[in-house]
């Protein structure tokens, strides 16, 4: 039996679908559905670092100047913008799930093509298209999983696929370590990596088949037997494993809209204007935090005296700090507010981050390293939890594809802007631009940001 409200006169109707989900139990289905986001984005953030992590690989083994190398690392961010503009208003106009597989076959059929890149250009090219694959695969997670959470666990269950996802960069770090002084079968060891990530997105996209739309987006667009049904068996099935439904409380859903498609009118209007300015500019600042030292730590290692390998080594060490950081995440998101967490871990990444820029010793690389990595993504797991809970469902994923797209625009620039700093002023510059970046966004989400801990996302 569907969950019920008060309606005028006594008569009972159905409760609002984001209610019901709201007031839901963890079930074995979220758990599934978690999981399976977790896996498609860590090979979101296996792409993201993984021509970081070759960089310097790159260009000794196409002879490429520091032009061609700006290029290799930003084509894939710039990719990435059109593609969360693009794939954010396919997954609010034809579905969550519809996006997810356009996105990730796109992803895996160009990083494939990748693998058999014979020059810079054509390597620039399959970047740049690979990154329109998966450019809007975090703000298509971070709304589908909001979409389909009760509001009390939102955070930890986000916070966990993040978990399983930040393994994707050590991953890159460890394989790029062991693949680049070998040539499996004749074929270079950075080729290989290529290929991993192509296969492993197509696996992938076979598991996403068996994702449910999200009961949400159907509501908002009109399809409320089919956002029923959803709902009513997962009730059905929280029954069966004991649980029963509490009073419902007064909740509305997002109204239907022909199309969901974003105007910019409704993320810069009334009630949203100052939302989106700060999420804006959250976005486009949170990158110079966050990829400026995932995309450029090999070449300031370089730039510390190390070589290839041993840059790798550091680089595959520091790396491990992020899927720890999103595991210390898990307890504590749910619990203190998103605004203060994000400040709090902003901090500590200027504090790690200038003690990495002054180290000199290896032992001294690798703990700022790591540091900066771990405190970094707990940074990181709260933002997309945050981000996720910004806008109603109908515009949900084209608004926040918006914002990630300046986050994919700014990461694109980061080598032309920060690569110069440190060739020509050193690390400690690069990281004191860093941290200024991250001060400006610490102050702007505490006192203009909103609170959203435990609010309901429609």
């Amino acid at each position: 039996m569907s969950q019920t409200t008060a309606a005028a006169g006594g008569v009972t109707a159905p409760a609002p679908i984001g209610a019901r989900l709201d007031r839901m139990p963890i079930l074995p289905l979220h758990r599934r559905l978690t999981a399976v986001i977790g896996v498609g984005l860590f090979f979101d953030t296996f792409e993201n670092n993984l021509s970081g992590t070759l960089g310097k690989v790159l260009q000794s083994d196409f002879g490429f100047g520091a032009t061609s190398l700006k290029l290799v690392l930003a084509s894939g961010f710039l990719g990435q913008f059109l593609g969360s503009l693009v794939l954010g208003k396919i997954a609010d106009r034809f579905g969550r799930r519809r996006a997810f597989l356009v996105n990730l076959a796109l992803y895996s059929v160009f990083s494939l093509l990748g693998a058999l890149s014979p020059n810079a250009a054509w390597l620039i090219g399959t970047r740049f298209l690979a990154g329109l694959g998966i450019g809007a695969e975090q703000a298509l997670s971070d709304c589908y999983l909001a979409d389909v959470l009760p509001a009390g666990q939102r955070g930890r269950f986000i916070a966990r696929a993040y978990t399983l996802a930040f393994c994707g960069v050590p991953a890159v770090g460890f394989a790029a370590l062991w693949l680049v002084p070998r040539t499996p079968l004749g074929v270079a060891g950075w080729r290989w990596l290529f290929l991993l990530g192509a296969l492993g997105s197509a696996v992938v996209w076979i598991l996403r088949r068996g994702l449910i739309e999200s009961p949400r987006w159907l509501a908002a667009h009109g399809r409320a037997a089919e956002a029923e049904r959803l709902v009513s068996r997962m009730e059905a099935e929280a029954a069966g494993r004991g649980w029963s439904r509490p009073a419902a409380e007064p909740h509305a859903d997002a109204a239907p809209r022909p199309g969901g498609a974003l105007r910019l009118r409704d993320v810069l209007g009334p009630g949203l204007r100052r939302r989106t300015l700060v999420l804006w500019l959250f976005c486009v600042l949170s990158v110079v935090g966050y990829y400026g030292f995932g995309t450029l730590a090999p070449q300031i290692v370089a730039a510390k005296g190390y070589g290839l390998v041993a840059g790798l080594g550091f680089t595959a060490l520091s790396f491990l700090g992020y899927p720890v950081g999103s595991a210390l995440a898990l307890p504590v998101v749910d619990r203190v507010e998103r605004r203060t967490l994000i400040a709090l871990s902003a901090a500590a990444m200027v504090v790690a981050g200038l003690g990495f820029a002054y180290a000199d010793s290896a032992a001294q690389i690798v703990l700022c390293g790591f540091a900066y990595t771990l405190f970094s993504n707990v940074f990181s797991s709260v933002s997309h939890v945050y981000l996720s809970e910004q806008y109603p469902t109908a515009i949900r994923a084209s608004a926040a594809g918006a914002a990630y797209s300046l986050s994919k625009l700014s990461a694109g620039a980061l080598p032309f802007v920060l690569l110069p700093v440190l060739d020509t002023h050193g690390p400690g510059a690069l990281f004191t631009v860093i941290a200024a970046a991250m001060a400006v966004l610490a102050l702007t989400v505490l006192t203009l940001g909103e609170r959203t801990t435990g609010t309901a996302v429609d």
